[in-house]
């Protein structure tokens, strides 16, 4: 078991030495650092992860987002490869694009914001032109503030969505963790129990450029998705409930291939891009390959893990040129979002893997983003 071997702290601030859970010479846990506040008054924090080996991963409790990534590249110049602002007001303000949030309670859309579940009809926001999208409008997790507790190697946030909140049945009650280890691996655990049934789909929805945040394209990345297939979506990307081999598409994936190489193939259609749900062919209780990307000039790579049956590429297709953390602009498609996940729409789709959580149940799922350089 780990344990807690050093703590000091000064005003506003601590610091949290823990042994590592993976070997090496340890991680350490920084915070709570004062990041401001909401516009309601709600005092925001940010927490630090640092292993010996320069990654540095930036935690805060609203919307339990990660706000800063940085990792080596091949000769060990670190960066960082997410999105996001310097400051509250910016993350609540219409610049903000889910950077680096906890999403839901559902991922991704809801089909006219409604399903039926046992026997009743719910109703939820319409925030995508006739669907909902990531959990609401007021009160999605990506916009309340969390509670946050130091563990072995990483922060727990935790969070109670009443009964009802933007429309949903039961209190949730959620933890997302997040840890680091020597391997450069920042590994997401979620959980989460009610006491009604009620669908769950959670995801990070970081945005990445390994080249860094503000670097002018995403297109010149190589990625591999371990997706032999796809669900089609209709012209709101709604899921048609289908799935589809990707064999002969742009979607094709199952190889190395440039993110930019056929993209112009969707640009004229309802996707303006990549924005796509594609079905993982491996799940299970262990996270396992689900993609692969790379930046050729700086050579850092990112693997994604997840016990997760999806996964949806983004390719940043609505990014606006707002400025972001350090005045650097963030362009149309230059970062790329990789949301591990249950199919969207999935409530409406009963031969989907389902996403109904019910009493005595835990939900669980786990995402791994794994760096390296080559």
């Amino acid at each position: 078991m780990n344990k807690l071997f050093l703590t000091f702290s000064v005003v506003g601030f601590s610091v949290f030495l823990f042994n590592p859970s993976y070997g090496g010479a340890g991680v350490i846990v920084m915070g709570p650092t004062p990041f401001g506040a909401t516009a309601d008054g709600t005092a925001v924090e940010v927490y630090t992860l640092r292993n010996s080996k320069g990654m540095i991963a930036k935690v805060m409790t609203l919307g339990a987002t990660l706000t800063e990534l940085h990792v080596p590249d091949r000769v060990g110049i670190t960066a960082d490869v997410v999105l996001g602002f310097d400051n509250v007001a910016d993350y609540q303000s219409d610049k903000n694009q889910y950077f680096g949030c906890t999403t839901g309670r559902v991922a991704n859309r809801i089909a006219r914001g409604k399903f039926k579940l046992d026997g009743r009809e719910y109703t939820l926001a319409l925030n995508n032109g006739p669907n909902h999208l990531h959990g609401g409008v007021k009160r999605s997790l990506d916009k309340v503030v969390w509670k946050a507790q130091p563990v072995a190697n990483g922060v727990r946030f935790t969070y109670t969505s009443p009964d009802g909140e933007e429309g949903y049945p039961g209190n949730l009650n959620l933890a997302v963790t997040y840890t680091l280890n020597e391997n450069n691996e920042l590994r997401i655990d979620y959980e989460a129990t009610t006491d009604k049934p009620t669908p769950v789909n959670l995801t990070n929805h970081s945005y990445f450029n390994l080249a860094g945040a503000g670097a002018a394209t995403v297109l010149d990345h190589i990625l591999e998705l371990a997706a032999d297939e796809y669900t089609p979506a209709d012209e709101t990307l709604i899921p048609t409930g289908k799935i589809e081999s990707v064999k002969g598409t742009p979607l094709d994936f199952t190889r190395p291939t440039r993110v930019g190489e056929r993209i112009e193939q969707l640009l004229e259609t309802q996707f303006n891009g990549y924005d796509h749900n594609f079905v993982l062919r491996k799940r299970g209780r262990t996270p396992t390959f689900a993609a692969r990307l790379k930046d050729p000039k700086s050579g850092r790579v990112l693997t994604v893990l997840t016990t997760q049956p999806g996964i949806q590429l983004y390719t940043g297709n609505f990014l606006k040129g707002q400025t972001g953390k350090g005045g650097r602009v963030y362009a149309q498609r230059s970062a790329l979002c990789l949301e591990t996940q249950h199919f969207p729409d999935s409530v409406n789709h009963p031969h989907f893997p389902p996403v109904i959580l019910r009493p005595g149940q835990t939900y669980r799922h786990t995402t791994i983003f794994a760096f390296s350089a080559e």
